[in-house]
């Protein structure tokens, strides 16, 4: 297994976390607004959500470039 190799799988395995934390936030969301909460419940467990989100389309991204650049430089 080259270098190359690795950062593929490295970056399919960051993607596919990425994925499940947006599973997540979307479940989490749905739950909250399902239950009825008020405004500001509401807001403050969106402010959790959101940072997890943020995070979760930042590794989502890095993992995506990652199979890209082993995708075109590997030999």
């Amino acid at each position: 297994m080259t270098l190359f190799d690795w950062i593929i799988w490295t970056g399919a395995a960051l993607t596919l976390l990425g994925l499940i934390a947006l599973v997540w936030c979307i479940w989490t969301v749905a739950r909250a607004k399902s239950k009825g909460m008020d405004d500001e419940a509401l807001r403050i467990r969106m402010r959790g959500v959101l940072a997890v989100n943020m995070g979760a389309l930042a590794a989502s991204c890095i993992g995506l470039m990652m199979v890209v650049i082993g995708i075109v430089l590997a030999p």
